[in-house]
């Protein structure tokens, strides 16, 4: 039997981009390359490798603890237990001009469940979806299994990687059901305003649509705009808020996530509403038992000085890269990081013999100096990279001198004068993958 093919066709999977897909290559690039430096790897926002991002010993007793007791070890209601629901409620709210209820959150396998649940529950046929570019690509291969089209506005990098209002504005019709902000900003390291803000949510009153807030780096900002949730604005426009403990008390491999229904006004808890929802989580399940146990204690246990010592390494990383991409000739960063831990540079290939574009730049730099970073073609702007700084700063340090050699080894063959800002083409977030498996085994031989 033939189980990848239906009805005498075979089933194509969505050519879109993903994050893992592109680091898993980068990295078999490394594998017998001899060199016999460490691979360094500033691709993946997983900070957890490193000694200075362990979580508080308060999260790890408290785990330890709701495993102990024994009372934890069968299914979970499909929507999250009662104490977690009431706790992630309470903890949501310190921010919020209102108070959420425990019913308005819905537990999830950490964020990227929440955005596949998400995306179901407004999906319906013909519906379009508004998604930022560049962003976070589980987006648009959630829409593309769904058949929710997803049409794409740019964040601008000379504005701090605002949103294009206007953009907004032209690509949404009749059928466009939600926009996705992501905020703090991934993969740009940007943090809104609360000005900007306002005015996402008074855009998406006016088309008479859903904001979806990607808010997994919140509160991780380090620069002169503190983060403000979008569900401050929920009275203007319905909010689907998404978030987890992965970033903030660094354990992304607990999978413990949430999605919140942010309306006080109540158009997000109406009946039929309220019902597609608890059904999708039905098929769905969600974290294990014993990790939404824990999350009360996690919340009331950990103090304030773990939240700061994550800040502090991650102002001092960023402000790292950024005084180092300055040294380093054709890459340029148009915007300080102030937030998350990943920020966009961009590469200007058109000086550089040797260099095609940013996939044939990060399968190179894997090769000959065994170093990972994150085509920017992942993200949907060619010709960019996203560089993570949460990591070792001994190690970033590392990392960012092998780029500089590398990107000098160009400079010997740079085609002439001094590195200019070019014009990038608009991309997807699509991709031939034999033909990007293909560029792989090209780079590797």
């Amino acid at each position: 039997m033939e189980v990848e093919k239906t009805g005498g066709q075979e089933i194509e999977a969505p050519k879109n981009i993903t994050i893992k897909g592109i680091l898993g290559l980068l990295m078999a690039n490394t594998d017998g390359n001899g060199d016999a430096r460490k691979v360094i790897s500033l691709g993946m926002g997983d900070p957890t490798a490193y000694s200075c991002f362990y979580t508080t010993s308060a999260a790890q007793e408290a785990v330890v603890d709701a495993l102990r007791s024994a009372k934890f070890n069968g299914y979970s209601p499909t929507v999250g237990l009662p104490q977690t629901r009431k706790a992630l409620a309470g903890y949501l709210s310190r921010n919020l001009p209102y108070e959420l209820a425990p019913d308005d959150v819905y537990v999830t396998a950490g964020c990227t469940q929440a955005i596949e649940i998400a995306l179901s529950i407004i999906n319906r046929p013909g519906a379009n979806i508004l998604l930022p570019r560049p962003g976070f690509p589980i987006y648009g291969l959630c829409a593309a299994f769904r058949h929710l089209e997803a049409r794409y506005f740019d964040l601008l990098p000379e504005k701090g990687w605002e949103v294009d209002l206007s953009a907004v504005e032209n690509l949404a019709d009749h059928n466009t059901v939600a926009m996705v902000i992501i905020n703090p900003g991934n993969p740009c390291g940007s943090v809104y305003t609360y000005q900007h803000l306002k005015e996402i949510a008074e855009t998406a009153k006016g088309l008479g649509i859903v904001v979806i807030a990607d808010e997994v780096y919140g509160h991780l900002a380090f620069g002169a705009n503190p983060f403000v949730p979008m569900g401050v604005f929920g009275s203007l426009t319905p909010v689907l808020t998404l978030g987890s403990i992965s970033k903030r008390w660094l354990v992304p491999g607990w999978r413990l996530g949430w999605l919140v229904t942010n309306d006080p006004d109540g158009s997000l808890k109406s009946p039929k509403f309220v019902e597609r929802l608890k059904k999708y989580c039905d098929i769905c399940g969600g974290p294990a038992t014993f990790i939404q146990a824990a999350v009360p204690a996690v919340i009331e246990g950990t103090q304030e000085v773990f939240f700061n010592k994550t800040i502090n390494i991650l102002k001092q990383n960023s402000d790292t890269c950024f005084q180092k991409i300055k040294e380093i000739r054709c890459i340029s960063c148009p915007h300080k990081p102030e937030g998350s831990m990943a920020f966009m540079v961009k590469l200007n290939v058109s000086l550089l013999k040797d260099i095609s574009d940013d996939l044939d730049f990060c399968f190179k730099l894997a090769k000959e100096e065994s170093v990972i970073i994150l085509p920017g073609v992942a993200v949907g702007l060619k010709n960019w990279l996203r560089i993570t700084f949460a990591a070792d700063p001994s190690a970033l340090g590392e990392a960012l001198e092998r780029v500089k050699a590398r990107l000098e080894r160009c400079n010997d063959e740079v085609v002439g004068g001094d590195c200019q800002q070019i014009p990038v083409p608009e991309c997807g977030f699509e991709c031939d993958w034999e033909q990007l498996s293909g560029i792989s085994r090209i780079a590797s031989s």
